[in-house]
């Protein structure tokens, strides 16, 4: 199938299932509140696609059991994995289907149903805290229409009949829908696709013909998964370069119910489920001690890390041994502790895209956390690039955000070049508004954008009337010297009060100024304080080395004011526009 085709497929896949299961929650009308369908539709999204997958081996499933308990034997779930066809299986006599045929008991049969899964499904129903909705549903009458709806056969979720990609979509189309209905925000589930996409190329990148000719076998992990669907893209990405690809995923994620998701997602697919873990990245690390060759993430920003801080505190000081020993953010905002946690995580070759918004490249004065994490990666020459993307392009919020590509072994083969490119223009306008989402990226503009970013020099570049901007800058372009300036503390009579032959400072007169690295200070005093204050000078105790990365200015483009006859005719055109609408209201 190609690619045009596979797209027209996902389209009405999605389309039509996402419309359906909306549908179903019509159901709960009454018993839920439009925001709270999604405590069942999820979960029986997720049961009836088991179910689904199951169907064909049930009874050969079924025989297996009996035959193992006729002979006694207690360790039984690698026999019924290779039973089922699955890395999962259901040992119960039901079947949604079947479940139907006892409207009386439907509560019942519906958890005996449930419990003949195999322990790794039933975890994940479990993180759904599913039962209580099934008491709800059942008390309310609704239980039996709702599993009814669920097997007609439009509401086939077969993995052969919707691929994991599709499911990810109508996953994303469902919380959206669920989230919109309360105001909530759907984007704290999601990212859009088209930016994973383009994250995706640029992790590949200049590598995709060597990966192409040499196989694949490699890992990929994601901080803060969501529905694992940033996981599913960089897999899909990396078998269009290698059919045979041997890929392994990881992932954590804090919120229970996307973990589900997630877990749910890699069991279908026939991936490592237990690579999935659930928790709290930054005060609980679920893959303390591995690397990995790709992280893709989108974490939380401008979210506080209170709750989280003895433990961030306590791995703080392990220095070295720690993930956050080089420094702590604000605990307002947790971003840069992902993107630590991320450097700690790659393999000396690995390489990373992460989404932050802009406060990484600037907040925090010299010497601070938020600095001393940006020389982290400057100092040991990591940080490969900042993209920064247009504004309104994610379904909870419309500041401006950047991607940042890090490389633990850039060194080799863009040694001290950080590249700033400007993507904040290559966007088309959605025709409907997704939440805060009104903008997106084609196929275009994703190439556009990997172009600009594979160059071998800076520039502008063009396509369609889409334009990107690349800057390259020397990392040590990002260092500065903050130094302290002071100057005499007088006596009546005004001359420098001395101790041991040195004049004392006056704190009521003492500066700072920004030398830029590598600048000497002697020169930058002569030429910059000395002819204001030819008795100031630098206390080089005080001095204090900071990063900063000022993204915009560099990219600042100057419009000069227009000249004041042209405003003068301006507003004489704008007077007679005014008299001609005057007359035509009220006449002469």
């Amino acid at each position: 199938m190609t690619a045009d085709l596979r797209e027209k497929q996902t389209t009405i896949n999605v389309q039509e299932k996402a419309n359906l299961i909306w549908a179903i929650a019509d159901k709960l009308v009454g018993v839920y509140k439009p925001h709270e369908y999604g405590k069942v539709i999820l979960p029986m999204c997720v049961i009836k696609r088991f179910s689904d997958a199951l169907q064909e081996t049930k009874q050969a499933v079924l025989d297996k059991n009996a035959e193992l308990d006729a002979k006694g034997i207690q360790v039984k779930d690698g026999f019924l994995k290779r039973a089922s066809g699955w890395l999962f299986y259901n040992t119960s006599r039901f079947t949604l289907e079947k479940l139907k045929a006892d409207p009386d008991n439907i509560g019942d049969n519906f958890r005996a149903y449930l419990q003949g899964f195999s322990d790794n499904v039933i975890d994940i129903i479990q993180k759904f805290d599913f039962d209580v909705q099934i008491k709800k549903m059942e008390e309310n009458n609704v239980l039996y229409s709702v599993i009814t709806e669920f097997c007609t056969a439009k509401a086939n979720l077969h993995p052969d009949v919707v691929t994991s990609t599709d499911m990810g979509y109508i996953f994303e189309e469902l919380v959206r829908k669920f989230s919109e209905s309360y105001d909530e925000q759907a984007g704290a589930h999601f990212t859009a696709r088209d930016i994973i996409y383009l994250m995706t190329d640029i992790l590949v990148g200049e590598d995709a013909d060597k990966l192409r000719e040499e196989g694949i076998s490699t890992t990929i992990y994601d901080m803060a998964m969501g529905t694992s669907q940033m996981l599913g893209c960089m897999t899909e990405k990396l078998l269009a370069l290698d059919e045979d690809a041997s890929i392994k995923c990881f992932g954590q994620e804090l919120n229970e119910e996307t973990y589900a998701i997630a877990k749910a997602d890699m069991l279908i697919k026939g991936g490592d489920a237990d690579n999935m873990k659930q928790g709290d990245t930054l005060s609980h690390d679920a893959f303390e001690g591995y690397q990995f060759d790709y992280i893709i993430s989108n974490p939380p920003f401008g979210i506080e890390w209170k709750k989280e801080q003895k433990a961030v505190e306590d791995e703080y000081k392990k220095g070295d041994v720690g993930r956050f020993g080089v420094g702590l953010p604000p605990v307002s905002d947790g971003q840069q502790l992902f993107m630590l946690n991320g450097i700690a995580k790659l393999k000396d070759t690995g390489r990373m895209a992460i989404i932050q918004n802009g406060s990484p490249l600037f907040s925090g004065d010299a010497g601070s956390g938020p600095s001393n994490i940006r020389g982290y990666l400057l100092e040991n020459d990591w940080l490969e690039a900042i993209i920064q993307l247009p504004n309104d392009m994610f379904y909870n919020t419309g500041i401006a955000t950047y991607i940042w590509v890090v490389s633990k072994n850039k060194a080799e083969k863009h040694p001290d070049t950080v590249k700033l490119i400007d993507a904040s223009k290559c966007y088309e306008k959605r025709r409907k508004s997704l939440g805060n989402k009104r903008n997106e990226f084609t196929k275009e503009c994703i190439d556009l954008i990997v172009q600009a970013y594979l160059s071998a020099q800076e520039g502008v570049f063009e396509s369609a009337g889409k334009t990107v901007e690349r800057k390259d800058f020397d990392r040590f372009a990002f260092k500065y010297s903050k130094v302290t300036v002071e100057r005499p503390l007088c006596d009546e009579q005004g001359k420098p009060i001395l101790k041991k032959g040195k004049p004392q400072p006056d704190s009521n007169l003492r500066d700072t100024e920004i030398i830029p690295w590598g600048v000497d200070f002697n020169e930058y005093m002569q030429k910059n304080v000395l002819p204001y204050a030819p008795d100031a000078w630098i206390d080089e105790k005080k001095t204090k080395i900071g990063h900063e990365i000022p993204f915009t200015r560099h990219f600042y483009k100057y419009i000069p004011p227009r000249k004041s006859d042209e405003i003068f005719e301006h507003l004489v055109e704008m007077s007679k526009e005014e008299q001609k609408l005057m007359k035509e209201l009220f006449g002469e």
